[in-house]
């Protein structure tokens, strides 16, 4: 999980940037950005997930305003969650949707907005507008996007005990930051959470 930035308040979201972004190409979008980058591996369910880090991931989820995603993460979600039930499928249907995306034209897991343009002016827009706290969850691209900008304040990753040998990376190649550990946590099944912020320059 990666966080953007800590705002102030309780305001409407959609309601600030809308006003900011007065003449792009959407009309709505949201504030502050966390980047959850959770992608369940091969031979582990969702279910799976929640019986280890079930709590923790619902705080996560409590404590966000908005969604953020790309699309390719977008698509699996909203095919996917509208069918749950529970608290953790309620909270990830309830709360406000944004994608980012220039060829994806409607959807029907609502309330979705859909954002169009370049990725890194849309986050820097995002995150001088308005309150709130967006989580991006999963969309690798979109948060190595951010990373390499500089968008993201905060990363909470959790670590498996399992190593796969391939794979896609969170972190594109060459991406180079130096990271403060803020706090971490070990959970049953020996999964870590840590928690880890850019160190200012």
């Amino acid at each position: 999980m990666l966080e953007l930035t800590q705002l102030k308040g309780d305001s409407s979201l959609a309601a600030a940037v809308a006003a900011r972004l007065a003449g792009r190409d959407w009309t709505r979008a949201a504030t502050r950005t966390d980047v959850c980058p959770f992608i369940p591996l091969a031979g582990h369910s969702w279910e799976s997930y929640l019986a280890t880090l079930g709590a923790d991931i619902q705080g996560e989820l409590d404590r966000a305003t908005a969604l953020l995603y790309g699309r390719t993460t977008y698509d699996a979600t909203a095919s996917a969650w509208p069918k749950r039930t529970g608290a953790t499928a309620n909270r990830f249907n309830d709360l406000p949707k944004y994608v980012v995306s220039s060829t994806l034209r409607e959807t029907s897991w609502a309330p979705t907005t859909i954002l169009r343009g370049d990725a890194v002016a849309v986050m820097k827009e995002l995150k001088s507008s308005g309150d709130g706290r967006i989580l991006v969850w999963g969309s690798r691209q979109l948060v190595q996007t951010m990373a390499a900008a500089r968008l993201v304040d905060e990363y909470v990753l959790y670590v498996h005990p399992l190593v796969l040998g391939k794979g896609a990376h969170l972190f594109a190649e060459g991406h180079h930051q130096d990271l403060e550990l803020t706090s971490a946590k070990t959970y049953a099944r020996g999964v870590v959470a840590l928690r880890l912020r850019p160190r200012a320059k």
